[in-house]
This record gives structure tokens, sequence and C-alpha cells, in this order.
């Protein structure tokens, strides 16, 4: 067994740099944030194979003077705090004072700086050892600092590095996210030798549509709440423009990029009630609150943080996302998003354009005595508004012209064309209304004039006479009457007109997968979901423009019926500029 010593410091901070300094990216990352520190308002970088043989920063910022450039290559030296006091306070990016350090530990490091008062600028060189004297340099106000052949004295972390394309791509990743952090910061990217990125400064809307994309601020709405001292702001993308991944998720904190659980999870949950659950929301949000209220120090990276009140972080950030994606009736009466003309490959999956949502969603009391199914919905058309003269902005749906193939309502509103999707718009419809019951605990229930019998394991049978009681409260009165058969004998109102075998198979199905207890409390929303699926209007089901026109008024008098339960858009919008631009009119 060896002896306990002490370790070198070189080893130390190349230790160190394992936790700092992961890639070329990681690099990056710290040398942007001293530059944003130091104040600057122009940064330039510049990487040759990805970052791996040359990453440069040059910024114009405070500068350092000639006599503390040693320090800054020294290990936990830094301006930015001074006691504990601090540390539970920073409102800096950096504060740790080991990034550069760490680099110069395993990489070979030159570090030029010269502070707006200084006569001539200065600079200082390390090469995995002990930095070099400090040499007169030419160089306006600011600091470049030059990090080359990364790893270069630890061969194992060089091996770990992936190829030029990948390294560049994570570092490229890095630049967008400072810049959005700071908009108000001019960055620009060059890689081996020509110019990948460049962002002037600009406003927050403009530098999120610089970075993410005009598709996605198209698709967005926009967030912004306050609670004391919690203010959120951003954009958050509707539900159809949803990812593969979670490339398009940007929250930072007090101006920091983070990757925070407690963050992410609530921004989900605000997402859960209109989002298929194979895709991914995309949002550009920006959380400021006092500093003592995070904790940044929980690891050398900085992308982890920890907040003092992570429950009531969490609930307003769901609160304030989830009512930026219903809408309100001031704004919803106003807004209809266009739809593009052409359709964009980057959202082929779900459309490229959604619409917004009209109308905050009161709650909907269900009588019995209307027999609250669809079809009885449409039939009290009498009183609903059918002419084209009624005022636009009372119904931005407009009013129904004709079906396209059973499948399309088409309305003529103020703007030109809405197309609906009836069975997707009627789903939310019938989806919303569950919802308001079961949490009313009214769900008003429609006995079959014939039972239907249905086939089933005996354990999902006997599961069924256990907790008849529960599925009572949602609308369904099932009942074993052999070992593996049970009957059913009444289903909720609203799905009356459903397929009652293919309703409950599918019930049987969840239960067995969930168990009835789960089902009814935390998967309760999937539930309604496939509920609604249900007892939506099919397709090809051919309906009278009084139903047309009853379907579109449910629609504006619905929360989030801009989109379906899975996160499908449910209508799009064609403006009249859309029609004339095909037919050349005015040409």
């Amino acid at each position: 067994m060896r002896p306990i010593k002490v370790l070198p410091d070189l080893l130390i901070s190349q230790i160190a740099a394992g936790e700092v300094v992961e890639r070329p990216a990681s690099a990056l990352k710290e040398l942007i944030e001293n530059s944003l520190d130091a104040g600057a308002s122009r940064i330039d970088i510049k990487l040759e194979q990805g970052g791996t043989k040359l990453l440069s920063v040059q910024d114009d910022g405070a500068g350092i003077s000639a006599d503390e450039l040693p320090l800054a290559l020294a290990r936990h030296a830094t301006s930015k705090i001074g006691a504990l006091e601090d540390l539970e306070r920073v409102a800096s990016l950096g504060f740790r004072g080991e990034a550069l350090a760490s680099m110069a530990s395993v990489s070979r490091v030159s570090l030029a700086s010269r502070t707006h008062t200084d006569s001539h600028a200065s600079q200082i060189e390390a090469e995995g050892t002990a930095p070099g004297l400090v040499k007169p340099a030419a160089l306006s106000a600011g600091t470049t600092v030059a990090v080359a052949d990364l790893f270069f004295n630890t061969p194992a972390r060089r091996k770990f590095l992936k190829s030029e394309a990948t390294e560049y791509a994570h570092c490229a990743e890095v630049v967008r996210r400072m810049a959005l952090s700071r908009p108000d910061v001019a960055f620009t990217l060059t890689h081996n030798g020509r110019v990948q990125l460049r962002y002037p400064a600009q406003s927050l809307d403009e530098r999120i549509g610089a970075v993410l994309g005009d598709d996605f601020v198209a698709a967005a709405v926009a967030v912004d709440a306050q609670s004391g001292p919690l203010h959120l702001k951003g954009l958050a993308a509707l539900p159809a423009y949803s990812k593969s991944g979670r490339d398009a998720q940007y929250v930072f904190v007090n101006g920091r990029f983070v990757r925070d659980k407690v963050v992410a999870h609530a921004l989900r949950e605000a997402y859960r009630d209109v989002l298929h659950h194979d895709r991914y929301p995309a949002y550009a949000l920006f959380l400021s609150l006092p500093p003592e209220g995070v904790d940044v120090n929980v690891h050398p990276a900085k992308t982890e943080v920890r907040f003092r009140d992570s429950r009531g972080i969490h609930q307003f950030l769901f609160h304030a996302v989830e009512r930026a994606l219903s809408g309100g009736a001031a704004e919803a009466r106003q807004a209809v998003h266009q739809a593009p003309i052409e359709h964009r490959a980057e959202n082929a999956a779900y459309g490229s354009s959604r619409p917004q949502m009209f109308a905050t969603q009161s709650a909907m009391q269900l009588q019995a005595s209307e027999a609250l199914a669809f079809y009885e919905t449409l039939s009290r058309s009498a009183d609903i508004p059918q002419a084209e003269n009624e005022p636009a902005q009372d119904y931005p749906l407009g009013f129904a012209l004709g079906q396209l193939h059973g499948v399309y309502v088409l309305a003529q509103n103020a703007q030109g064309l809405a197309i609906v999707d009836m069975h997707a718009a009627h789903e939310r419809v019938v989806y919303e209304k569950l919802k308001c019951a079961l949490d009313a605990r009214n769900v008003p229930t429609q006995t079959l004039l014939i039972p239907v019998t249905v086939t089933a394991d005996e354990r999902d049978v006997a599961a069924i006479g256990d907790n008849a009681d529960a599925l009572s409260g949602i609308g369904f009165d099932i009942h074993p009457i052999a070992a593996n058969t049970v009957a059913v004998r009444a289903v909720p109102a609203l799905l009356k007109d459903a397929d009652p075998l293919a309703l409950t198979r599918d019930i049987l199905r969840e239960i067995r997968e969930f168990g009835v207890s789960r089902l009814i409390t935390e998967r309760r929303n999937e539930l309604l979901g496939t509920l609604a699926c249900h007892g939506a209007v099919r397709a090809n089901r051919k309906l009278s423009i009084p139903e047309m026109n009853a379907l579109l008024r449910e629609m504006e008098a619905t929360e989030r019926a801009g989109q379906c339960n899975h996160g499908r858009p449910t209508w799009f919008q064609l403006s009249m500029a859309d029609f004339d631009k095909w037919f050349r009119r005015g040409e």
C-alpha cells in the first residue's frame, strides 16, 4: 500500500480540470462567461478543428491589469466573491476561480488584456505548468484568451473527444445559449476561418428568432408572469410545434442557462395536457429571482442549481406557462394565427402552423337534462348565430360554409378561411367537459338500452368488481356477471354515441396496465383523453351547417381548443392575402 502524500499542484489542477473542462465546449462556456462578467458588448470566438486545436475568445470588456495577470491563471483566484455571504448571493456567471487555471493545466493558454486606463496591453502564457512572465502585447482595450492543443498533456482525456464536427456542434450550441442569455451583446463564431454564426446586438424577441428561427417565433406565445420577486418572460411554442427531442428547450435563471429537474418537471406538466407523450415542447424562458433564492454552487460546471423554495418555483413556472398556452379571453378575440403558404419540413410531423386559442374556459356545468352528448348539443342550433353579418370579433372562427370529404369543416371568418379538423376539435371539447365534470364530481351517465357484455381476463374482471364505485365516479356502470365477463350498463353521457364495446376494451386495457386507483388519480388526464377520443365526432360523418356552427361556437368557448389532446392542431387559418397571392390578384 502506498503511503499518504500531498499531490503536486499540477496533478491537483488536472484533476480539477476534469470537472470544469470536459471538452472544448465547456472551456468555451467558461471563457464567454468571463467576458460577459467583464461587461463586454462584443465577443468574437474563433475555433480550429472543433476547438481542439485552438479556441480563442476576444472581448471588449473591462480588461485585466498587468499585475493581476498571473493571478488570473492561479487556482481559486477571483474578483467576484470574497466571503461566504457573497457565495450565497452570487450575481455573476463565474465565481469559483477555477476555469483558467484548469485550462492552463491541460492546454497551452495565452492571456492578453488591456484595461481602458492602461497605455498598452500585457500578455502571459502557461503550458501545463506554472505561468510564465508578463510581457507587453499589442491589443486594444479588452481581453483575448487563446486555448491551444486541449489535453495535449493528458492523452487519455484527449482520446475521449469526439470528431471535429461533433465538438464544433457542442461549441456552437454554447454560443447559441450565451447569445440567448444576453441579446444586448454581439456574438461572432468563426470555425476554421469561416464565419458560422453572427448575432448583432438586438432585442430579446429578435435574438430568440435569430437563434431558434422564425418558425418558432411564429408558433409561440409570449410568457410574461410575475409573482412577488419572481419574474418569468420569454416564448413558449404551442404544442403543434413540438419536437422529437429536447434540442429546442432553453431555460435561463438570472441569465444563466440551466438544466434543472424542478424546472423541467414544471414545464413538462404545463404541456402535459396538450402534448403527445412522444413529443417534446420548445421554449426559451428567462426566470429572474433574488440571487439568494438560488444556489448556483452545486457543480463546477454551474448548469445545475438548487432553489431555496423549489415547490414555489415549480408552481410559479407551471401556472405561468399553462396560462400562456391556454391564452386569455381579451387577446384571443383578436388573435388568429396565420398559416404559412408553404409548410416547412421541420414541423412535418404535426404541421407547421398553429392557431392560438380564443377564450379562457369557465367551468362547463353539465346538466343531466341536457343529455350532454355532442349531437344533442348540435341539435340546439336554433339559438346559435348563423348569419355572416354577425360581428366578426364575437366569433373568431366565423361561420361554416361546408365540409371537405367529411373530415374538415370550412368556415369563413374575418381573416379569410378557417379549416377545422372536426374530430380533433371535438375531441378537445369533449375532453375539457369531462375534466370539468369530474372536477365537480358530477359526471352524468347514459344508461344503455341494451347492456353490452365483454369477455375479459379473470384478473381484470376481479379488479372491476373491486372498484365498481370508483368507475361509477367517472360515469361507468360496469359489473362482473361471470368469472371472465363484465356487463356495461351505463357510460358517461358525453360518450353515449361511442362504441361501448371498443370503449370498454380500452378501459380494461388501461386498468390492466395501471390499476383503477392509479388510473383515476395520477393518470386521470390520459384516461379522459382516451374517453374523449371515443366520444368525438368521427371522420366521414356528415354534419349540417347548423351542426358545424355549433362545433365552432363550442371551440371558441373551450380552453386550449387550438390543439387536440395529442398536441396536433385542430384548425388552420388561410388569409385573404394568401388567396390573393395564389391567384396573383393585384399584379
